[in-house]
């Protein structure tokens, strides 16, 4: 990996393989991981739970949060390794701020697969009715290595590294 880049964003809608892509190359690079799911707050979650996707003025204090997060990682750990939706560019400028170092890695897939992954999924607070509001939000990223989310993790790991090297 290019000494210049330290901070990942593992990015794409739920159920595309986030937080599973983004601890393998947390470990594999001996990062620190963080899952944005973990730092949703209370209110956001009984959002999602009820089926009513999130509104930009939702979100806003929680991307505030993250950064703030990245930041702090940054003053401790050389890499460090984001998984989050980031749908939207402002929401990945949000993130970014005051963040130099930064690749983007999006995990892109079709609907029918992000549907079937999701219905499979259990004890996750985000159903699988929100999707269709998530692929209306996405905002594809322009300069971001895109990964195919019907490679296996292991599979995606490899091309993830070759393409930040």
């Amino acid at each position: 990996m290019p000494a210049s880049t330290h901070t990942l964003l593992v990015m794409g809608v739920s159920g595309s393989g986030k937080s599973s892509v983004a601890r393998a190359l947390a470990e594999e690079l001996q990062g620190v991981l963080i899952d944005a799911d973990d730092y949703h707050p209370a209110e956001n979650i009984h959002k999602m739970r009820s089926g009513k996707p999130l509104s930009d003025k939702d979100r806003e204090p929680w991307l505030c949060d993250l950064n703030q997060r990245l930041r702090d990682a940054k003053a401790n750990e050389p890499i460090q390794v984001l998984a989050c939706s980031a749908l939207k560019e402002s929401y990945r400028q949000q993130l970014r701020k005051g963040i130099e170092d930064w690749k983007v890695l999006f995990l892109h897939g079709d609907r029918p697969t992000l549907k079937a992954r999701l219905e499979q999924r259990s004890g996750h607070f985000m159903p699988g009715n929100l999707l269709d509001s998530q692929l209306a939000d996405l905002e594809e990223p322009m300069n971001a290595i895109r990964l195919d989310i019907r490679l296996p993790v292991d599979i995606i790991l490899k091309q993830s590294l070759q393409e930040l090297r």
